[in-house]
């Protein structure tokens, strides 16, 4: 079977002169995770450059609401499951009844639907792949993946793992963007107090799903090797999820009921991100990390894992301190050195803001809509 084509795109210098297009993006997942923020923050800056977006979502979830509060049209849709013919049909219509030039389907469970939507039909479709999983080998992924036009992959690490599923696609490499241009606001004294930090105590922050690839049991051990060096430190998971209970276990275990805050979902994630004074990130596997993004940011030095494609953000000893995957103690250190030696993480934070315009939601709408472009000539011609 041919071996799917790996290509990275450069960024443009400048929007260029193009037709608007009519975008629709299919996101029917439950929850706001890094991946529904970036369909909102594509969409914002398809729109910047004079394209329609059409994001089709649950109508209960936050992606519906967000997408709707940021001025973006949405389409309710409920599928019942995956491959969901009665879901699929009300798609292939509203893509129809709209006009449609290109779907974008931002999950695995929205290639399915694009799949079947757009079979027979002209109007060609793109697959996003935001996670380092390695693709299911069955019949059922490699039809879905295989009528995409394009695979966009969130960073070199996701598209090597697509490649090495061994089918036929043609595989971009997109990073996530962020708004680059966004001033750095900090959560508040009070906020913090409300969460059980004193005020100026050395704060680190992480903000991760409470989920097995992001191993938080890692960060919670980190902690405890931080404390040993740094006494008053306090540490903030934001974040739900299913392991919930073993982290709540874990800082019982380790004596940190005083040291590691639950703070859970919140709305106020970017301004906690701020304040922190180093940023983590302690993933098995990870896509991008396009939490990390933020960090850029907001110039705040990371301690973080070499999982996925964290090092194509994080350059070590530069931008921050990375580590082996499951190593709380090399961890712990890295956050230690940065909370210890102030010098070094001004400078590290210094750097990692130099780099968020390479990030820019900007570049990546661009990015996307070459891919777009490309993709809609072939169709043409092909």
């Amino acid at each position: 079977m041919p071996a799917a084509r790996l290509e990275r795109l450069t960024t443009p210098a400048a929007t260029p002169s193009r037709r608007p297009l009519r975008v629709l993006h299919v996101d029917t997942e439950n929850g706001w995770r890094g991946g529904e923020r970036q369909v909102v923050l594509l969409s914002r800056g398809l729109m910047a450059l004079g394209d329609v977006n059409l994001v089709v979502a649950r109508p209960d979830q936050p992606l519906a609401a967000r997408s709707t509060d940021a001025g973006i049209a949405t389409l309710g849709l409920t599928p019942a499951f995956e491959a969901d013919p009665r879901a699929a049909l009300a798609l292939r219509r509203a893509i129809w009844r709209h006009g449609i030039d290109i779907v974008h389907a931002h999950t695995a469970h929205a290639v399915a639907l694009a799949a079947l939507a757009t079979l027979g039909s002209r109007v060609p479709f793109v697959a996003a792949r935001r996670v380092d999983f390695p693709l299911r080998r069955n019949a059922g992924t490699r039809w879905k993946y295989q009528r995409a036009a394009a695979v966009i992959a969130v960073s070199q690490a996701v598209a090597n793992v697509v490649a090495r599923a061994g089918l036929d696609m043609r595989v971009l490499v997109v990073p996530d963007g962020t708004d680059a241009r966004r001033p750095r606001q900090l959560a508040s004294a009070d906020t913090l107090a409300a969460l059980g930090i004193p005020r100026g105590a050395p704060l680190v922050v992480q903000v991760a799903q409470l989920v097995p690839h992001k191993d938080p049991l890692t960060f919670v051990r980190a902690m405890a090797a931080v404390r040993a060096r740094v006494p008053g430190v306090h540490g903030v998971l934001v974040g739900s999820g299913p392991l919930h209970d073993d982290v709540e276990q874990c800082i019982r275990d380790h004596g940190l009921g005083d040291v590691v805050h639950l703070a859970g979902y919140r709305n106020d994630a970017d301004q906690l991100l701020a304040a922190a004074d180093v940023v983590t990130l302690s993933s098995r596997e990870e896509g991008m990390g396009s939490v990390l993004l933020d960090a850029l940011v907001f110039s705040r030095p990371v301690a973080a894992t070499r999982a996925g494609g964290i090092p194509e953000i994080v350059r070590d000893g530069e931008t921050g301190l990375l580590s082996a995957v499951g190593d709380a103690e090399a961890l712990g250190a890295s956050i230690a050195r940065l909370l210890m030696d102030r010098g070094l993480a001004g400078r590290m934070g210094s750097a990692a803001r130099a780099r968020a315009p390479e990030f820019s939601l900007e570049a990546m709408a661009m990015r996307t809509r070459e891919v777009y472009d490309e993709v809609l000539q072939r169709s043409f011609t092909g």
